[in-house]
């Protein structure tokens, strides 16, 4: 992903950063519920040693009552966009706390090259061992069965990775802003047509902006590589459960707003808002059973479909 890194460094010199607020807000119910905060408050650590095989440490972001009523939290494995390592923990933060706030333990390896998905496959290990690890706060606490992967621009490449070839141990993977084939810079960091079409197990979610017609676009641009959301998701086997959505107006690095455009990040429109509902509502559904999570996505009917204010180009395969 080497091009696509200096590409993003150029655009933050000239794309202009917006500081509007309240930008894709949600109007339907399910999406509004899971744009809240969740019901757990939360805190955060850094690993002290390395979570993955590349020696880089991590952010866990976490339910500050672990376990409370005996819960068991499922865990998500998070993978950074392209960037310099260590990647920032503000960079994400606003996102992954979010997540966290509706009971994941969210575990984000601060490898700025996570395109392989070995070191995400690596930090789920990591976070899966402290389950029985008694001397950890997350000893008992997780539900190690339960794993799932977000990731951004590379970071989506690498969730997808990740889950591929992690042998089931990943369960569902969201990808957000998936970068066409032509941004990969070697076919190790790349997402494969024969690796996702050869995929037998998983769940998967596509989601990007309708500004992100350069890296991450809707529909083909050219060529008979996957250029496109969509030419992902019609590869994507049709045994395995799998929704594609394109949010209105969003730009490459809106996931890093907090919910506003930070000063100095390019290529960034909206900021977060539109991606804390419906990504939240579908790791809610696979991750932890939540019934309203699936009929957000169900296929031609589903809530996503008639939220037309900040939602376009809907797929969706969801019984």
């Amino acid at each position: 992903m080497k091009r696509l890194a200096l590409l993003l460094a150029a655009l933050v010199a000239v794309v202009p950063v917006s500081t509007q607020a309240g930008t894709n807000l949600p109007t339907k119910p399910i999406e509004q519920k899971y744009y809240a905060n969740g019901p757990w408050t939360v805190t955060t650590t850094v690993t002290a040693t390395a979570c993955d095989s590349a020696g880089n440490l991590c952010d866990i972001y976490f339910p500050a009552n672990l376990g409370a009523n005996g819960f068991l939290h499922p865990i998500i494995v998070w993978g950074n966009g392209s960037g310099t390592t260590p990647i920032a923990a503000s960079t994400y933060a606003y996102f992954l706390r979010h997540l966290a706030s509706w009971g994941f333990v969210v575990i984000a390896t601060k490898d700025g090259t996570t395109g392989v998905g070995q070191t995400l496959i690596d930090s789920a290990s990591y976070i899966k061992a402290r389950n029985t690890d008694a001397s950890s706060v997350f000893f008992g606490k997780l539900d190690v069965s339960k794993i799932g992967a977000v990731g951004h621009s590379q970071g989506a490449t690498g969730v997808m990775n990740a889950m591929i070839h992690s042998g089931g141990m990943i369960r569902t993977a969201v990808a957000l802003h998936l970068p066409a084939q032509m941004w990969c810079s070697s076919s190790s960091n790349c997402l494969q047509t024969a690796t996702l079409t050869g995929a037998t197990s998983g769940s998967f979610l596509y989601v990007s902006g309708s500004a992100d017609g350069l890296i991450s676009p809707d529909t083909q641009l050219f060529g008979s590589q996957l250029n496109s959301n969509t030419a992902y998701y019609n590869a994507t086997p049709s045994a395995l459960l799998k929704a594609k959505a394109i949010i209105k107006g969003t730009n490459h690095n809106d996931v890093q707003g907090n919910p506003t455009c930070p000063s100095g990040v390019g290529s960034c429109n909206n900021g977060v808002d539109a991606y804390l509902g419906y990504p939240t509502a579908w790791l809610m559904w696979q991750l932890q059973g939540a019934a309203d999570g699936q009929q957000a996505f169900k296929a031609s009917t589903g809530e996503i479909y008639t939220e037309t204010t900040n939602w376009q180009s809907i797929l969706s395969n969801v019984p």
